[in-house]
């Protein structure tokens, strides 16, 4: 179980990993150890999450959304396979719960009479510097 928050719990069926070989340095055991931790989380099967959570998740996701609903998470920062295990676990975590944040709907204004004012008063005065840009009459 991974727990999201009090009321939200991910299943272990929903998550698995895949371990491998992890890339850049580290030496001889960078080519003998599968440290690195790919977790897979079924996203879109999940009954712990509501559509417009998954729809918020998806758009945060990005390119770790598949085709097929689910999320990928690589770890490959230490040299620990827990560590890794634990590091994608809680990406996972984080990512779900800035899903769970629903958006503040904006609320639409009009522009103050005095902001129009000075709007138009602004750009009054801006075609005036510029108006006397133009060529000097020789008389």
């Amino acid at each position: 179980m991974l727990w999201i928050n009090d009321q939200i719990a991910i299943a272990d069926w929903e998550l698995s990993e895949v371990f491998s070989r992890a890339s850049g340095p580290g030496g001889q055991n960078v080519n003998k150890v599968s440290t690195a931790v790919d977790l897979r989380f079924e996203a879109e099967r999940s009954p712990a999450l509501t559509p417009a959570v998954k729809a918020r998740l998806k758009r945060l996701a990005g390119r770790r959304w598949t085709l097929d609903g689910a999320i990928v998470i690589r770890a490959e920062e230490t040299r620990s396979q827990a560590q890794n295990r634990e590091l994608a676990r809680g990406r996972l975590a984080e990512l779900i719960r800035a899903a769970l944040v629903a958006p503040k709907r904006r609320v639409a204004t009009k522009p103050t009479l005095g902001s129009r004012q000075r709007r138009l008063k602004a750009k009054a005065e801006r075609g005036e510097v510029k108006a006397m840009r133009g060529k000097v009459d020789e008389d």
